[in-house]
């Protein structure tokens, strides 16, 4: 199974896995190790001096010629010096930047002038477009479930599938990642990668302070704490997610007090209680009071590691889960998943009506429609990336948002029936990735939308509940439309669309769409 997504391709990397840019723990030996190991890191770099950044760039390049990029924060930084560290990322022609809680729209504009790829990290839908509109290269999907500073308040879940559905640009999955099983998740959900902090911050190349990355992997699930107390040196009403401590717990006093109390330093600069600064390996002082970010999936992490090491086995988790299920015995020990929203398990079924599918049945059902979902929107999102023509292109928009909508309804039903939704993407997105051309492509993917019409209409009499029934005969009616769209644009265009269409018959009989 081949993680590989278009975002990989505009990044330079192998693996859709991004080092999210930490603020003095993403620095050159992390993001080295990262980007050798086929993923693409960020140099976490608020408020650092332009020399230090050009010292740590110069630094990533003597470890690694992969690309890797720089993270800064408009909001936290002062204009001027803003203006002096993009002059640097300008001048060492770093592949990407990623800003964060404000929209720099001059900033963006003068990066991109520039030739340099700007991912913008969103925390709503509204946040996503003004980020569409002002020019940014990539979006970066931040759910609340994050570690460090947290920009919105909708979990992943929610916020991927309305962000997937309405943005036209690629999108990375952050928030509460730390393993295959999430990677796997958010690329079924239509993201085209991940981006993940507290999984690296637990590595040996990670500038951390050993006390936080102990911290990190004795702490369990559910240990975390959304709080607004480390706030100096950023902007009011800046929450962020961390471990607990003293601070987390009010025995330190009144964070808003405006105390000038010290409880460490990093050479001559002194640390300043409630301020946002974490421990670091260049450190000293009190590390208990400090913020020790940690994102929700903290609890999945057990052992301190080498990067290279993590990011290879997220990436052999994540291909295991999403291997075609005609290789069933690769999923054994992932029965259960935990998802980024997750799923709450409590009473069983309603009664079996006669002659309507029992419970059991209707779930089989619905999570194979699911997988062929996962499947379609994979394809589609792969085209809008691919397709040059812009007819083409808008074709595949449209399937593509169509797709993510009808998942999203189908996985809220299973979630409503309390089980936990299929990740699996099945033979039918290795058929249509290994036919040649867009349009070929595209026709195959209208003859898979027939398959579930088809499906939808044999499961539709047999289910009883009023809802499900209601949204299953809307979901016929859009695709049958997107059916009827996609032969018609493709019948416009002449022959080779029929042909296709006849290669993908041949495709599609030997294996089903969520085969």
């Amino acid at each position: 199974m081949d993680l590989h997504t278009p975002v990989c391709d505009l990044l330079c990397c192998d693996t859709p896995i991004v080092l999210a840019g930490m603020g003095g723990v993403a620095r050159s030996e992390l993001v080295a190790a990262v980007s050798e190991a086929g993923g693409f890191g960020f140099l976490g770099m608020v408020r650092e001096a332009p020399e230090f950044i050009a010292s740590e760039i110069e630094a990533v390049r003597a470890r690694t010629s992969r690309p890797f990029g720089v993270n800064l924060i408009p909001a936290a930084t002062h204009p001027e010096l803003l203006a002096a560290q993009i002059s640097v990322c300008i001048e060492a022609r770093v592949h990407a930047v990623t800003l964060f809680w404000d929209l720099a729209r001059d900033a963006i504009a003068r990066l991109r002038d520039a030739g340099v790829l700007v991912a913008c990290q969103i925390g709503s839908l509204a946040e996503a477009r003004a980020a569409q509109d002002a020019g940014a290269d990539i979006l970066i999907a931040q759910g609340w479930e994050a570690g460090g500073h947290v920009r919105g308040r909708t979990v992943l879940a929610a916020l991927l599938r309305d962000v997937v559905a309405q943005i036209d640009l690629p999108v990375l999955a952050a928030g509460g990642i730390v393993d295959g099983a999430g990677l796997a998740n958010a690329l079924t959900m239509g993201a085209q990668g991940v981006v993940m902090g507290t999984a690296f911050l637990a590595t040996e190349e990670s500038f951390a302070h050993d006390y936080h990355k102990r911290r990190i992997i004795e702490a369990e699930a559910d240990a975390t704490v959304h709080t607004d107390v480390f706030h100096v040196n950023w902007p009011a009403g800046a929450y962020v997610r961390v471990l607990p401590n003293s601070v987390t717990r009010g025995a330190r006093g009144d964070p808003f007090f405006h105390a000038t109390d010290i409880i460490g330093a990093e050479g001559e600069r002194p640390v300043q209680l409630f301020s946002t600064d974490s421990p670091l390996r260049s450190m000293t002082g009190e590390f208990e009071a400090m913020a020790l970010y940690a994102g929700q999936g903290v609890g999945r992490l057990s052992a301190i590691v080498p990067a290279g090491e993590r990011l290879r086995d997220i990436a052999g988790q994540a291909k295991a889960l999403l291997r075609p299920v005609r290789r069933p015995e690769l999923l054994a020990g992932h029965a259960s998943i935990e998802l980024s929203s997750p799923v709450c398990y409590g009473a069983h079924a309603n009664p079996t009506y006669m002659g309507f599918a029992d419970r059991d049945e209707l779930v089989a059902d619905l999570n194979l429609l699911l997988e062929a979902k996962h499947a379609a929107a994979r394809v589609a999102a792969r085209l809008v990336a691919e397709a040059s023509d812009p007819e083409l292109r808008n074709l595949a928009r449209s399937i593509h948002a169509d797709e993510v909508r009808w998942r999203g309804a189908l996985f809220d039903a299973l979630v409503e029936l309390k089980v936990e939704p299929s990740l699996k993407v099945g033979g039918f997105y290795d058929n249509a990735t290994a036919i040649k051309g867009v349009e070929a492509r595209l026709a195959f993917l209208g003859r898979g939308e027939d398959w579930v019409v088809r499906k939808l209409r044999v499961l539709l009499p047999r289910v009883a509940d009023d809802r499900l029934h209601a949204t299953l005969r809307q979901m016929i009616e859009a695709q049958q439309s997107m059916v009827v769209c996609a032969q018609e644009t493709l019948a416009r265009r002449g022959g080779r669309a029929a042909s296709a269409a006849g290669a993908a018959s041949i495709a599609r009989d030997e294996v089903g769409p969520a085969a």
